[in-house]
């Protein structure tokens, strides 16, 4: 009898050790279903917000190139001229503007394409085939677990700057990081505090100047001192973005990697330029004169939602090389996202190609 009963109460703690075990496996595989397709929603989300951002640009080319497609019933010189002129009108740049025309003319000619729909597709497909070519797509920023992390970011009044240095933080804050913001951009009072305002929203540590026109060097030499005593993971800098007078910017810029260089010769880690995507070639030229002031790491380039013109990131690769590594594509914190090329390819040819 005790046998019997030890025999069922083996055979009822082996069923119910079964079935846990099936109920936590089946547990683990719809917990795996759910991340996947939350995963999936979100790639999803990231794909149509970079859709939606590039929406203007994206439009302005369609446009374009449906018009110059219906317009010509052959394909001539003139045809190929008005090509130039959509690719220099969408400030694509005068190099790549030359480069990305012949490759159109050579594979229409080895194709003998006359279908409209081709012929789209090929404009599409050489305008970003170029932009692949020996070009420095990393878009990841330099930022490791075991130091702390100096960011300078610079650019002109109006571009989108502290908006920007905010946004960044942000990311890593969401990514846990001891995120320290230095107001540098002392030259402009409305810079200070307005870094002031977003240090507030974020709830993050910043160090501001102790009094109105202090030397930025000093006050950033005071940021990463303090980053360093607290073990912050990241400083990001604010900096001067007064090109009227690149003498002093650039007096300024030595001072300041001078006082880097006292706590880590390897830093800054990054420096980042902010560029509006709306100003066009005019964004370009504010990119040159940093350049010859200093060394540019990335570029972010802000208000690509409202740009009509997308080619700007191919005249950044025509002229300088640099990689871009955010772009701005709305207002909120969560609306600077790294530059993903593939997205960025999708965004625009998703409302051409037909």
């Amino acid at each position: 009898m005790a046998l019997g009963f030890f025999k069922k109460l083996i055979n009822k703690i082996k069923g119910k050790k079964e079935g846990s075990v099936q109920d936590l496996s089946s547990k683990i595989e719809e917990k795996n279903i759910e991340k996947q397709n939350e995963i999936f929603v979100q790639k999803a989300d990231k794909q149509e917000k970079f859709d939606q951002g590039l929406r203007k640009s994206a439009n302005t080319l369609k446009t374009a190139v449906n018009e110059i497609v219906k317009k010509f019933k052959k394909v001539d010189e003139t045809f190929y001229e008005n090509i130039e002129e959509l690719l220099i009108s969408y400030d694509v740049g005068v190099v790549a503007t030359n480069k990305i025309s012949e490759a159109i003319r050579d594979e229409i000619s080895y194709q003998n394409v006359q279908d409209p729909k081709l012929i789209r597709e090929i404009i599409v497909d050489k305008i970003f085939t170029y932009y692949i070519q020996d070009t420095d797509v990393n878009t990841f920023l330099d930022i490791k677990n075991d130091r702390t992390n100096i960011i300078l970011v610079m650019g002109v009044n109006g571009v989108g700057k502290t908006t920007s240095i905010a946004k960044i933080a942000h990311r890593f804050i969401q990514k846990k990081k001891k995120v320290l913001l230095v107001a540098g951009d002392t030259f402009r009072a409305g810079a200070v505090e307005q870094l002031k305002v977003w240090a507030e929203k974020l709830k993050c540590e910043i160090v501001l100047p102790e009094k109105e026109g202090q030397d930025s060097a000093s006050v950033i030499y005071k940021g990463i001192q303090e980053a360093k005593n607290k073990n912050y993971d990241l400083v990001i800098c604010d900096t001067s973005g007064r090109l009227h007078n690149k003498t002093n910017l650039m007096k300024e810029l030595e001072k300041i990697h001078n006082v880097i260089h006292k706590f880590d010769n390897s830093a800054p880690h990054e420096t980042l330029l902010v560029l509006d995507a709306t100003l066009g070639q005019s964004g370009i030229m504010q990119a040159k004169a940093f350049k010859e002031i200093t060394k540019v790491s990335g570029i972010i380039l802000t208000k690509m939602d409202g740009s009509s013109k997308g080619g700007i990131v191919l005249s950044i690769k025509d002229n300088f090389n640099i990689p871009v590594k955010y772009i701005g594509l709305g207002e909120k914190l969560e609306d600077l996202s790294p530059f993903d090329l593939q997205k960025f390819i999708d965004g625009i040819t998703s409302a051409i190609v037909i």
